[in-house]
């Protein structure tokens, strides 16, 4: 089974921007409210001290679940692994459940960093490998570049943005897409529907939004410094969106809101 379909995994805890106490203290409120996987980056800069929460948790390591990305400047033969197992030593693991190219390169040839990202898992660095911020196009190119499963796409994922071309190809190629920003970072809370719909169901807009995101098939990652939300955003699986919820949800697609748009960074790719 894919490692984020576990039912332990499906609701992520993500780590940007955080560091320092404002991340050791929510790491340790989400592991209170169930969390158990844990999503961090090279380029968060968070690595230790996320490293350094999670190994002092209740939880014992094999329980958990620990994706990083590798930054696209350690994008060589020379930087790759060794940026890899710097993070390791970071996060004081010698394994990682996952491990992910942050951005395509720059150039837009996603082949090179593709074998280096294999060539880490081949030498047992980490159980799993995936992408994240790949176009559909690219996605492909992955698939037939790389020998055995990609085990995610991590992907700006929420009601405001229309993602089905991504969602095609996610089926096409066999690497399911994961959600970042599954709240747009509050730009959903500017829509009544989510309020209104949550009132028949008892939960909140948040709840609404993330319950949403899973019965679309794509596993979340959600941040929260206020140990309420924490709870909240994990407490969705006690109900199920009816389909005509779903599809007055799924019209929000039209608004066409993103967070990460083209220019942001050298390696935003021109969406879908």
């Amino acid at each position: 089974m894919n490692i984020y379909f576990q039912k332990s995994f499906q609701r992520g805890f993500g780590t940007f921007p955080l560091k320092g106490n404002d991340l050791r203290h929510a790491i340790a409120a989400a592991i209170g409210a169930g969390y158990r996987a844990f999503d961090t980056a090279q380029m968060y800069g968070n690595e230790a001290d996320t490293g350094a929460a999670l190994a002092v948790c209740s939880v014992a390591r094999e329980e958990l679940c620990i994706t990083t990305k590798v930054h696209p400047d350690n994008y060589s033969e020379e930087k790759f692994l060794p940026s890899v197992e710097a993070s390791l030593k970071s996060l004081q693991i010698d394994r990682l459940d996952a491990l992910l190219l942050h951005w395509p390169p720059a150039d837009g040839d996603v082949a090179p960093s593709l074998r280096l990202l294999q060539s880490a898992r081949d030498r047992g660095l980490t159980d799993t490998i995936g992408v994240s911020n790949y176009t559909a196009r690219m996605m492909h190119v992955a698939r037939a570049v790389v020998e055995g499963p990609l085990v995610t796409n991590q992907v700006e994922f929420h009601p405001l943005v229309n993602q089905q071309n991504l969602l095609a190809a996610a089926s096409e190629t066999g690497i399911p897409l994961s959600s970042y920003a599954s709240i747009a970072r509050g730009e959903v809370f500017k829509h009544r529907l989510f309020a209104e719909i949550g009132k028949t169901y008892g939960k909140s807009a948040a709840q609404v939004v993330l319950r949403w995101t899973l019965q679309k098939g794509v596993p979340l990652n959600t941040m929260s410094t206020k140990p309420e939300n924490i709870r909240g955003n994990f407490d969705i699986m006690d109900f199920t969106l009816s389909s005509i919820d779903m599809d007055r949800i799924d019209a929000l697609n039209a608004t066409g809101y993103r967070i990460v748009k083209p220019g942001q960074l050298p390696w935003v790719p021109q969406w879908d």
